[in-house]
């Protein structure tokens, strides 16, 4: 071989090295890359949903304020018949997809929810987001939990959330509880003694309460995916309580996953909406509302929060346990 010929094997050689370490590289960025919500090409969120509900002495919860109990679970949700039930539970190969709001309620009692999805745009390359509104129906399937709660009380008092309540990884944690919500909208009381069906009539929205169980917790993605595409800078643990832009209305044009527009979005604030953290002392605990001497309704809503910080890629998967405990004593054990 000439030693022209080696030195243009040895050029091609230079050549293919850094065209595979550009490749390595591109490769690289491209995994450690994390969105809010989730890209096109994941297809799953939450796997499983377990949900549990229970009380304190002295209070009675009811799905069809018919059946009065203490512990009201999946079945009880899924299992509710009455004229005008809206339960919605995903279930089995219906999988919790990531939704976002800002706490509209409807005349009919529910909340907007609106489905992203992560859009590339053909002419930069940018990343937008679209949304519809994702609507509720009675069944398993769904892109995120609703039901309807009937307390019934002897007496007018007023309603806590116990530190008992959480939401966690069922199994494997991939981080996505971390961008869990809860809300409650109570829609009015009738009298003790009042029919079921005057119960189940009731949808008046009389107040809203979103809470936000583990906003102090971010995984290293979550921390990535706040200082990349919003330049927000969080901490692993400990944090304060993050305020977001809830989606309000159909994004039908993409718009870049920081917008702020107000036509589509609107302020979440969990520091005047109240949060609770996981794991603070049982002698804390979170007052939502009161209820009057009869059956109180209240709408529940479970959901993944599009907008947070923790909705992202890797989060993708895994299953979760929603659990609630309500109690009428804020000093009990």
């Amino acid at each position: 071989m000439s030693k022209n010929s080696k030195k243009e094997s040895q050029r091609k050689k230079r050549r293919l090295f850094l065209a595979i370490i550009m490749i390595l590289f591109v490769g690289v960025v491209l995994t450690t890359s994390t969105y809010a919500w989730f890209t096109a090409n994941r297809t799953v969120t939450v796997d499983a949903i377990d949900v549990t509900v229970t009380t304190s002495e002295g209070l009675q919860i009811s799905t069809d304020a018919t059946n009065w109990k203490s512990v009201v679970t999946n079945a009880d949700i899924t299992g509710a018949s009455w004229s005008g039930v809206n339960n919605q539970l995903p279930q089995g190969t219906n999988l919790l997809s990531p939704v976002s709001t800002d706490g509209t309620v409807d005349s009919n009692g529910y909340m907007e929810m609106f489905k992203g999805t992560i859009e590339s745009d053909a002419t930069t390359g940018n990343n937008l987001l679209t949304a519809v509104k994702s609507t509720e129906t009675n069944g398993t399937a769904g892109d995120f939990v609703a039901f309807d709660l009937f307390f019934q009380s002897t007496q007018e008092q007023d309603i806590y959330l116990t530190s008992n309540s959480s939401v966690v990884a069922k199994g494997t944690s991939t981080g996505i509880e971390n961008a869990a919500r809860v809300a409650l909208i109570k829609e009015g009381s009738v009298a003790y003694g009042s029919a079921a069906s005057a119960a189940y009539a009731l949808k008046g929205s009389q107040s809203k309460f979103i809470w936000e169980p583990n906003y102090d917790v971010h995984t290293t993605a979550a921390i990535a995916n706040a200082l990349n595409n919003y330049g927000a800078t969080i901490p692993a643990t400990g944090g304060s309580k993050v305020a977001y832009k809830g989606v309000t209305a159909a994004i039908p044009t993409g718009v870049p996953l920081n917008s702020t527009a107000s036509a589509y979005f609107a302020d979440v604030n969990p520091a005047t909406t109240g949060s609770l953290a996981s794991g603070i002392p049982t002698t804390a605990y979170l007052s939502l509302f009161k209820v009057a001497a009869g059956i109180t309704k209240v709408r529940i809503y479970m959901w993944i929060e599009g907008q947070d910080y923790d909705c992202e890629d890797r989060a993708s998967g895994g299953s979760l346990t929603y659990s609630l405990q309500f109690s009428i004593d804020d000093k009990a054990a």
